[in-house]
């Protein structure tokens, strides 16, 4: 019969030490959700807090080099995610969570919401450098769409009094976090280039802006609606949301991202101290300039005198062209006033064959003459037309009956008038009329014979 080895022995520090080395191997990186509870800060920068659900709860330990990225002011009660491996506290025997990261539970989901939106607009070209348009050279007016009540406003309107207080500020109260924010900042900013258009406001350029957040505190900025209200904006669009660290859909569609709303008032406003500076160096400039042309200008008026003439001899001068110039235009006025004199004859002759009293007795002496021409041709066809008549009178008077008649023949007619011309015509015992050149006879027919 084998006797069996007993068990090692471990002591507690060495089985405390195998339980860690054994759940961080399984659990080297796991992720998990719950409600933050009993949250301590001390003043190492460590935070250790205990996540818990409705059924069971874990410790947590996250230290001071990790936790400094949380982009969010953890408290009680919150629910998270949190990413780590699962560790054993020796000194205790606790088992705990080593955390490497946190962020707001549901910030997951808002991280591939953005990831898909940006990844759409970008393949849009709402990125694209030629899309941005340029600051204006001069700025006079900006409308801020921010809260009026954040320290985003606070932050911008300090920075310009500083830099540059003639700067007009026109704020257009949105919320910048909810529900109802989104709606809110792209009405904001089609409302400022409507007023623009129509000429009630004369923005230079739109700030969008807010203090920084949590991702969802920053999601109105993620928001289609605002990034399409910034693509189809004519007027420049700064973007300034959050800290430096922070991006948002806004940052990327804007023409220009300033990386805090601090930022963006630096950028839209000159440093009034470096334009005096400036002013002051180019005022000095601009001083020894004028010495150096008055210098110049001594000069050359010293030059000048000794190169100066008497003056009776330039007056001499003057005199002799004066004298030229009067007999030159002497003669320019008598050649002028000898065109004149023929221009005038021309026009008095041609004036006197355009005379109408001259012109009505051409007319009249035509008209004299048109008349006599009209009746003598009116008489000499009176005269052709009477003997064509005449004419005409004895040819017809020879085709006629009565020379007919003249001639030793007679027209035979019946009782009826009706002329007979055919023997077939006539039947025994019919009466008939005889018409003679001289006189008429009533005749009976006994017989016809037809031919």
């Amino acid at each position: 019969m084998t006797t069996q080895e007993p068990p090692q022995t471990l002591s507690v520090s060495q089985l405390n030490g195998l339980a860690k080395q054994l759940l961080e191997d399984c659990f080297a990186q796991v992720n998990v959700t719950g409600e933050l509870s009993t949250l301590s800060r001390p003043s190492s920068g460590h935070w250790y807090f205990t996540l818990k659900d409705d059924r069971a709860q874990i410790r947590c330990a996250f230290f001071k080099g990790k936790n400094m990225r949380v982009n969010f002011n953890p408290e009680p009660g919150q629910q998270v995610s949190v990413r780590g491996k699962v560790s054993l506290y020796e000194g205790r025997g606790d088992y705990q969570l080593i955390v490497d990261s946190m962020q707001q539970a549901g910030a997951g989901a808002l991280a591939l919401a953005f990831e898909k939106l940006k990844q759409e607009l970008l393949a849009a070209g709402w990125f694209d450098p030629e899309h941005k348009k340029p600051l204006p050279a001069t700025i006079k007016h900006v409308a801020v769409v921010t809260s009026p009540t954040g320290a985003a406003i606070h932050d911008i309107l300090s920075v310009f009094k500083r830099r540059w207080p003639t700067m007009q500020i026109s704020v257009l109260p949105v919320l910048v976090q909810g529900n109802n924010a989104a709606g809110q900042i792209a009405n904001a900013i089609a409302q400022a280039n409507h007023w623009v258009r129509t000429k009630q406001q004369d923005f230079d350029v739109i700030l969008v802006s807010r203090g920084g957040g949590s991702l969802e505190d920053l999601w109105p900025f993620n928001e289609h609606i605002v990034a399409a209200a910034i693509h189809d904006s004519e007027l420049p669009v700064i973007s300034a949301v959050g800290h430096e660290v922070d991006f948002s859909i806004s940052d990327f569609v804007a023409d220009i991202r300033a990386a805090t709303p601090s930022a963006a008032a630096e950028l839209l406003s000159p440093d009034q101290t470096e334009l005096i500076s400036k002013l002051h160096l180019l005022k000095g400039r601009l001083a020894k300039s004028q010495q150096l042309r008055l210098r110049r200008w001594q000069e050359q008026l010293l030059s000048l005198s000794r190169r100066v003439r008497d003056p009776r001899s330039q007056l001499r001068e003057q005199s002799q062209r004066l004298d030229y110039l009067e007999l030159r235009l002497q003669r320019q006025w008598q050649q002028s006033q000898r065109r004149r004199q023929q221009r005038l004859g021309a026009a008095n002759q041609q004036l006197s064959l355009l005379n109408p009293q001259r012109q009505l007795n051409n007319k009249q002496r035509d008209l004299s003459q048109l008349r006599k021409r009209m009746v003598n041709a009116i008489k000499q066809n009176l005269k052709q037309n009477k003997a064509a008549s005449l004419n005409l009178e004895q040819q017809l008077r020879n085709l006629g009956p009565e020379q007919t008649l003249n001639r030793g023949y007679s027209i035979i007619q019946d009782t009826s008038g009706q002329i007979i011309n055919n023997a077939d015509q006539l039947s025994t015992d019919q009466e008939l009329r005889a018409k003679f050149s001289q006189g008429t006879a009533k005749l009976l027919v006994k017989s016809s014979t037809a031919m």
